[in-house]
């Protein structure tokens, strides 16, 4: 998918699922930490997923797990820069830029990023909205309560679909306030985010209630630790838990998937979408 048909999408009424294939260019993300460090590396990990049907990679200098440390601007820089230059190179497909600097997402963009996606949805650096209307690309708003490093230290909600409805319309309506267009905008409930195991069931069984809100909703449960935990298994070996999680968050009208397992949830993703959407009903 190249930016003109992200485009396109955005603006339909009949929006077929999107995949987003994570790459995290960093030393200390919980599922491939270390991996795609070197730049070359990186791109032939993001070339693979977008031959596996990845719609959007999305680029991330800094990791977000829980307890992390941020790093600094001139790190995070020199992590995706290159790793987006190169890939620019070779593909038209949309690039996304993980990042809560406003430093680090105006020069991604200014050498290939497509789309921003701000964990803090706009609200760790003031210059993030600038960015995102000098160039006039997509974001991604995301609930995080606190930040990484404490976010998971006791989180608490007094109605957790409520709250993160509330907030991520707060969040949406600041950016329609600064400039930003309706349909650029796309909301994530952020799951593990600040979240306990049951939060995260409890916002992927009730995600009708944020996608009817009026915009595309993104899902972002691959290999994370509501499932190891509840299965009792390593990152490496979350992908049906991460299927699973996909599946009901698509029969409550989610959208956007960014995930680790390109290939499998993406067959996954047509079948269900087949099943949800037939009209075959012969008896």
């Amino acid at each position: 998918m190249n930016i003109s048909e992200l485009n396109d999408w955005l603006l339909s009424e009949n929006q077929q699922p999107l995949i987003i294939g994570i790459l995290n260019v960093t030393p200390d993300s919980f599922t491939d930490g270390g991996k795609f460090l070197d730049s070359n590396t990186a791109v032939n990990h993001a070339m693979d997923m977008i031959a596996d049907g990845a719609d959007i990679i999305d680029i991330g200098g800094e990791s977000t797990r829980p307890f992390s440390d941020s790093v600094s601007e001139e790190e995070e820089l020199s992590r995706v820069i290159s790793v987006i230059q190169k890939l620019r190179e070779k593909t038209d497909t949309v690039i996304s830029i993980d990042t809560t600097k406003s430093s680090v997402a105006d020069n991604a963009c200014n050498v290939g990023a497509n789309l921003v996606n701000d964990i803090s949805a706009l609200s760790f650096d003031n210059s993030m909205i600038d960015v995102i209307n000098k160039h006039d690309c997509s974001v991604i708003l995301m609930h995080i309560a606190g930040n990484p490093k404490i976010m998971q230290e006791n989180p608490s909600y007094d109605n957790i679909m409520s709250d993160i409805a509330n907030h991520l319309l707060d969040r949406a309506n600041f950016a329609l306030k600064n400039g930003v267009k309706k349909h650029n905008i796309i909301l994530d409930p952020g799951i593990g985010f600040g979240k306990t195991i049951d939060n995260n069931f409890t916002i992927i069984d009730n995600m009708d209630k944020l996608t009817n809100l009026g915009y595309p909703v993104l899902i972002g449960a691959s290999r994370k630790s509501f499932i190891g935990k509840t299965l009792d298994v390593d990152e490496n070996n979350r992908i049906e838990g991460t299927i699973a999680s996909n599946i009901v968050a698509l029969e409550r009208g989610c959208k956007i998937f960014r995930v680790h397992d390109i290939k499998e949830t993406k067959r996954a993703l047509i079948i269900a979408n087949k099943i949800f959407n037939s009209n075959a009903l012969n008896t």
